[in-house]
């Protein structure tokens, strides 16, 4: 990843966005990777994202970070997207 699962200061856009109005950024992630809106937030688009991107974790502790940090790991999604888009790699 990009930045950690709590860098909300790296993009406080992103936070608000993700603490005020969580589907509409899941949409943002969804709609980012060409999947249905309703996918942004969940376990299978988070690991989607971390084997395309070679990013080391497990089904695991995707779960467990999607079911306790909900808004935390579409945040670190999303940053990671900005991010990736800046370096040209998205």
């Amino acid at each position: 990843w990009q930045t950690g699962l709590m860098d909300c200061c790296t993009d406080c856009g992103v936070c608000c966005c993700g603490t005020f109005c969580y589907p509409c950024l899941g949409c943002q992630v969804a709609g980012d990777m060409n999947e249905c809106c309703l996918c942004g937030t969940s376990v299978a688009m988070r690991t989607l994202y971390r084997t395309r991107y070679n990013i080391p974790g497990s089904i695991c502790s995707d779960y467990c970070i999607t079911l306790w940090c909900p808004v935390c790991s579409v945040c670190q999604i999303k940053r990671d997207i900005n991010k990736r888009r800046e370096m040209g790699i998205f």
